[in-house]
C-alpha cells in the first residue's frame, strides 16, 4: 500500500482531514472526515470551542487510521491566523480562544495608536493593520482587565495548540507567528519591544519553528486513542494561506520582482506576490500591505480582502428568510443580471458582521447614491464585481510596491469554483487568470510534509508536481464590457470612506 500523508485543514466554518498519496509523479487527495466549525457565544464573548475542535480532529484521525492503518507517515495541521490560546504554568488552557469577529475588539486600533504610532509599529513588524491581529487582541484583553494575562506562561496560535495536544511540544510555527504583529520579518524573530511598549508580557513567547520541521511522534495517549502511535507530526505552513500559496502552481523563481501574483480565494481573499525579501517602508504601510512568512523562508507580500464571505453570508441570510438558494443558483442568477449596475466597498465595516448581509449591501448602494439591487442575482453580482474591482486596485498597488509588471494572476482555493468571479477578475484586471487547484490549502499542507520527509526534493519540484496533478482553468480578458467607469466609481467610493 502507498504511503499516506494526512492534512488537517481547519477553517472558520469547517474542518477536514484529507489523505494524500504520491506515486512519484502526481499527488492524489481523498477527504476522510469533515466537521463543522464556528464560534460559540459564551456570555458576552464569541469564542472558539477548542475541546470540541480537538475531539473533531481526533475523530478524523481515527477515521484515517481505520482507512489507511500503518501506511500513514505523518500529519500536518493548518488553520487561520491571528487567534491564539494561553496556557498556564501547569499546561492548562486558561480560556477558550477569543474569536477574531468578537465585538470586544471595537475601537482597539484607536486605543493602540494613542499609545504607540502606526509608523513605529509598522517599522518593526511590516504587518498590515487590522483590529483582529494578535497584538490588538492581547491589548483588548488588557483593556478588559482579563486575569489570564497575569498567569499565562505560553502563547500558542490555534495550530500550535493542536500540535501541542498531539505531541506535547510547545512551539510557534513561523508562518502563523508572522500574523501576530509582534514578529519582525527582517530579523525572522519576535519583536518583543512592540509588546513591551503596550506593557504586555513577552515571557510567554516560544521558539519560532520553521515549516517542514518534525515535532516527533504523536503522544502515547493520542496514539492509543486514535489507534496508531507511529504517526509523525510535521509542521506545514500552519497558516492556511501559507499552505495555499505553497500550492500555487507557479514555475517562476522567487525574486523581488515577480511577474505573477496569487489570490487565495475563500471566505477571505488574500492577494499578493511571493517575494524573496520583505518590503517594509512608508509606501507599504500607507497601502496597508503586509509581509507574512511563506514556506521556504519567502515573504508573502499581500493584502487581506473580504472575499466570498459576502456571498456566504447572503446565502445564510436568505436561508433564514426561507429562501434556500444553492451556490450554482446564485452564480447563475448573478451571471444573468445587468453588469456593473452598482458597486460596494467589500472591506467596509458595514459588511464585517451585519444582521442581514443582502440588506447591508442594498443600504450601502442607497447611501452612496447608486441603484439599489432589487434581486438576489443583482446583489450577488454587485458583490462579485466589487471583489473584482478590489483585485484590480490591489494589483496596481502590488506592481507599484514591487516595481514589476504582473502579467498572470493565479487563483487558488475554493473560490476557483466560482467561474463567474474568475472571469470578472480577468476582465477587471485585464490579465490572464489561471485558476486552480481548488484544494490548495490541503495540497500545500501535504506537499510540505512530502518535502520534509524527502519524498519530494524541493518546494519548486512540489509546484511542478501540483501543476501536473490537478486541472487548471484559464480565463482571458474578454473586453466585452468597459470597466473604466466602474473603476472610477469604485475608487471614489474608497477615497470618500
Amino acid at each position: 500500500m502507498q504511503q499516506v500523508y494526512l492534512g488537517v485543514d481547519i477553517g472558520g466554518s469547517s474542518g477536514r482531514v484529507v489523505g494524500g498519496t504520491f506515486d512519484g509523479s502526481v499527488i492524489s487527495l481523498e477527504e476522510v472526515h469533515r466537521f463543522a466549525n464556528s464560534g460559540v457565544q459564551v456570555g458576552p464573548y464569541l469564542m472558539w470551542d477548542t475541546p470540541r475542535q480537538w475531539s473533531d480532529v481526533k475523530d478524523g484521525l481515527r477515521a484515517a487510521v481505520s482507512k489507511y492503518g500503518d501506511s500513514i507517515v505523518s500529519v500536518g495541521i493548518d488553520t487561520w491566523g491571528v487567534d491564539f490560546g494561553l496556557l498556564g504554568a501547569n499546561d492548562q488552557l486558561l480560556s477558550m480562544p477569543m474569536h477574531y469577529r468578537d465585538p470586544y475588539l471595537e475601537g482597539i486600533l484607536e486605543h493602540a495608536f494613542s499609545i504607540r504610532s502606526k509608523e513605529e509599529i509598522f517599522a518593526e513588524t511590516g504587518l498590515q493593520f487590522m483590529r483582529i491581529n494578535s497584538l490588538f487582541q492581547l491589548l483588548a484583553l488588557k483593556r478588559e482587565k482579563s486575569p489570564v494575562l497575569d498567569v499565562a506562561e505560553h502563547f500558542l496560535m490555534i495550530p500550535d495548540i493542536f500540535n501541542w495536544l498531539l505531541t506535547g511540544e510547545k512551539v510557534n510555527e513561523q508562518t502563523n507567528a508572522t500574523t501576530t504583529q509582534f514578529y519582525n520579518p527582517k530579523t525572522g524573530n519576535w519583536a518583543p519591544g512592540v509588546l513591551e511598549a503596550f506593557d504586555l508580557p513577552t515571557h510567554f513567547l516560544g521558539p519560532i519553528t520553521a515549516a517542514g520541521t518534525s515535532l516527533g511522534k504523536v503522544r502515547a495517549s493520542v496514539g492509543d486513542d486514535i489507534g496508531n502511535a507511529n504517526i509523525n507530526v510535521v509542521l506545514p505552513g500552519t497558516h492556511d494561506t501559507a499552505s495555499a500559496v505553497m500550492a500555487v502552481p507557479s514555475t517562476e523563481q522567487v525574486t523581488d520582482s515577480p511577474t505573477s501574483c496569487y489570490i487565495s480565494s475563500g471566505t477571505w481573499s488574500l492577494m499578493g506576490a511571493e517575494v524573496a525579501n520583505p518590503i517594509v517602508n512608508s509606501e507599504c504601510m500607507e497601502m496597508n500591505f503586509t509581509n507574512e512568512g511563506g514556506v521556504g523562508g519567502t515573504t508573502r507580500l499581500l493584502k487581506n480582502i473580504v472575499g466570498l464571505w459576502l456571498v456566504q453570508d447572503c446565502r445564510r441570510s436568505w436561508q433564514r428568510d426561507g429562501k434556500d438558494y444553492s451556490w450554482d443558483q446564485l452564480v447563475e442568477m448573478a451571471a444573468a443580471a445587468e453588469p456593473l449596475r452598482s458597486v460596494i466597498d467589500p472591506d467596509s465595516d458595514a459588511f464585517v458582521a451585519p444582521s442581514h448581509m443582502p440588506d447591508a449591501i442594498s443600504e450601502f448602494c442607497q447611501q452612496s447614491g447608486q441603484p439599489v439591487p432589487e434581486s438576489a442575482g443583482q446583489i450577488i453580482r454587485t458583490a462579485l464585481e466589487s471583489l473584482a474591482l478590489r483585485y484590480e486596485m490591489v494589483l496596481g498597488m502590488l506592481e507599484k510596491l514591487t516595481g514589476s509588471s504582473i502579467e498572470l494572476i493565479h487563483i487558488v482555493g475554493g473560490g476557483t469554483q466560482n467561474k463567474l468571479l474568475c472571469q470578472l477578475t480577468a476582465d477587471a484586471c485585464g490579465r490572464r487568470v489561471l485558476a486552480g487547484p481548488v484544494e490548495a490549502t490541503a495540497i500545500g499542507n501535504i506537499m510540505m510534509q512530502l518535502v520534509a520527509e524527502g519524498a519530494v526534493s524541493s518546494i519548486q519540484e512540489a509546484r511542478v508536481i501540483i501543476s501536473n496533478s490537478f486541472q487548471l482553468d484559464a480565463y482571458e480578458p474578454t473586453g466585452t464590457v468597459d470597466w473604466s467607469d466602474a473603476i472610477g466609481t469604485f475608487r471614489s467610493l474608497l477615497s470618500a470612506s
